[in-house]
């Protein structure tokens, strides 16, 4: 993994990176995890989202509780290498409301 490790920075967000979770096939921002190193490695190595929960400070797999996997498509890198796109597929719902997306509510006015 020199690769990633060349391509990303995990330093600035102190050992964390945005990953935008978008879907594959409609372009469906779903939501937004955090992932450390091992999250991306276990999230490369099984083709299925892991992330690190800040609230419970341990590694996750999303769906594990639900059963709404998210399985990765392609992972997209930003410019600075502290931020990720990571495309998918998704298997129900992604937000633990039961919602399709975490991004279901607007705030009003501009």
């Amino acid at each position: 993994m020199a690769e990633t490790d060349a391509l990303l920075d995990f330093a600035k967000g102190g050992g964390l990176i945005p990953a935008i979770i978008q879907d594959d096939e409609t372009g469906e921002v779903l939501t937004v995890f955090y992932m450390d190193k091992e999250a991306l490695r276990r999230t490369r190595q099984s083709g299925r989202v892991w992330r690190y929960s800040r609230s419970e400070g341990r590694l996750m797999q999303k769906g594990d509780t639900s059963g709404n996997y998210l399985h990765v498509r392609r992972i997209l890198v930003d410019c600075d290498g502290d931020a990720l796109v990571v495309r998918v597929k998704p298997e129900g719902p992604a937000c633990h409301t039961g919602e399709r997306s975490c991004f279901y509510r607007e705030l009003d006015g501009p």
